[in-house]
């Protein structure tokens, strides 16, 4: 039997107060620690100090969404719903033992939904229990203020605003000085710290890359599916006049009574924001619910650069190879010959098709023709506009991945947004598809190990994986991970910058989202 206890044992000392967490199975877990307050709109600080023992045992309240969660895919991305409040800013902790002289390694999630949805738990891998007992880590997930609460420009209309545009981002700041300020009472090491996230989530760490404020706070960072175009960033040129001049216009009010935004009922901030963002067409203006980029935040590194700090980072940087392919192809995959899925190929790409197959067989010998319907390039190919940039440094190295896998769903269905996670954070048990045993469970050994040796060194070569070269400039060493991973070199360079081709002039099938 698993033990637990929930004592004078699971009492930890902070800077602000003391906090009860409990004990089970090898694990100290503390949620819904509040490491900021903020009045809405407006920086956070610090929170105040408290007398006596304060619970620990609740995860705390999720920021607002702007529209209600359809449950749905939850066979390829299992989900946890959670009461919503914008006062969010609150960290979950995982730890095998609360020895102050432990330097365990210290690993901090920002979670996906770009920066508008998603939550520290909505996804059932997030767990970091089993994380922390297996890689020796202490794990640590962040709730934070997102779309139009975390990232609204009204500073044009007051001073009290300044960087209200980028609010959300300074509450991951606010969370990563509480972790460097407070962590080694939870055995974490605050000068080993990783930042890493997944689709919105690594967004988030290469925006705190190119946050001076965050300097100094974490020393290595992991990106998965989180790079974009700047088509998609909406980060804008200009500042929020336009917005909240056209949200304060909607609602019937003037400037100079901007300050009503504080107190108005949350949903109706939504639908004034709503009808007038649908009406800005032009990417330069800045439209919300994204960081805008200024004094605060320095801008994209694979777009802007990376800054002085941020070269001297190690990074694990990579993408999935399905990404948005959730639904079905339209025919099984199982069912058909090469030579059909040949002409499908032919009937939906053209004068692409010969060339594409080629490049597919080279880039993945072995996979089924069939899946190039599913061939991502909307992340791949800035995610190696990023990795190109990054291996320019000469201060810290590169890593480079691409999850491969094929699951054994819809006939044999290839890597989708949001399947490796369970697989990093040691949680496939905990998400019904991602099990094939003797298979998924060497393949999430194999990433576990990665990730955590790269916690530990800045380095993910261990004895469980082949060699993994850093990539160099001009030379993108990728490790591609599935049944059997293998370090490729500019492997499938071509076929992603042929394939994008391809895709934007005849358009993927309409594979359709899942919430993630």
């Amino acid at each position: 039997m698993s033990k637990f206890c929930c004592d004078n044992s699971t009492i930890v000392s902070t800077k602000a107060g003391k906090l009860q967490g409990y004990f089970y199975d090898g694990v100290y877990v503390f949620k819904g620690v509040h490491y900021a307050e903020a009045d809405r709109f407006r920086q956070p600080k610090d929170v105040e100090p408290w007398e006596g023992v304060v619970d620990a045992t609740s995860y705390g309240k999720v920021c607002n969404l702007m529209h209600q969660d359809d449950p749905r895919g939850e066979l390829y991305v299992p989900h946890a719903y959670w009461p919503m409040d914008e006062h969010c800013q609150n960290l979950n902790i995982w730890t095998t033992d609360l020895d102050s002289s432990s330097k365990k390694p210290v690993m901090v999630w920002f979670h996906g939904g770009g920066f508008f949805a998603g939550s520290a738990i909505e996804q059932v891998a997030y767990e970091g229990d089993e994380m922390a007992k297996n890689g020796d880590v202490v794990v640590v997930n962040v709730n934070h203020r997102l779309n139009i609460l975390g990232y609204l420009d009204l500073e044009p209309f007051g001073e009290k605003y300044k960087n209200s545009a980028n609010c959300g981002n300074a509450d991951l700041v606010a969370a990563l000085k509480w972790v460097h300020e407070n962590i080694a009472a939870f055995g974490g090491d605050p000068e080993n710290v990783t930042i890493f996230g997944q689709s919105g989530g690594g967004m988030k760490v290469t925006s705190l890359m190119q946050t001076p404020a965050a300097d100094g706070l974490f020393h290595k960072a992991i990106v998965m599916s989180g790079v974009l175009d700047p088509d998609f960033m909406g980060n804008g040129k200009t500042g929020g006049e336009t917005i909240v001049g056209g949200m304060l216009e909607e609602l019937g009010l003037t400037k100079d009574e901007v300050e009503k935004l504080e107190t108005l009922p949350y949903p109706q901030l939504v639908e004034a924001y709503e009808k007038v963002a649908a009406g800005i067409q032009d990417p330069a203006v800045y439209k919300g619910c994204s960081p805008m980029v200024n004094d605060y935040y320095l801008g994209e590194p694979h777009i802007t650069g990376f800054t002085e700090h941020a070269k001297t980072i190690p990074m694990m940087i990579g993408t999935v190879m399905g990404e948005f392919a959730f639904m079905p192809l339209p025919f099984n995959k199982a069912e058909v010959t090469e030579a059909e899925v040949t002409e499908k190929i032919k009937e939906r790409f053209k004068e692409y098709a010969d060339e594409l197959i080629a490049e597919y067989k080279e880039a993945y010998p072995g996979k089924n023709l069939a899946d190039i319907f599913a061939l991502d390039c909307i992340f791949r190919t800035p995610t190696k506009k990023l990795i190109a940039e990054a291996s320019k440094r000469s201060e810290a190295e590169t890593y480079s991945y691409l999850f491969a896998y094929e699951f054994p769903v819809q006939n044999g269905k290839i890597a989708w947004h949001c399947s490796d996670i369970p697989f990093v954070f040691h949680n496939i048990k905990r998400v019904p598809s991602a099990n094939v045993e003797g298979v998924s469970d060497k393949l999430e050994e194999q990433v576990f190990s990665a990730v955590m040796s790269f916690a530990k060194t800045g380095n993910p070569n261990n004895d469980k994986i082949p060699q993994w070269d850093a990539s160099k400039e001009n030379d993108e060493a990728t490790l591609v991970l599935d049944k059997e991973c293998e370090c490729r070199h500019n492997f499938d360079n071509k076929l992603i910058a042929l394939g994008k081709e391809a895709f934007t002039k005849y358009s993927q099938f309409d594979f359709g989202n899942v919430q993630h």
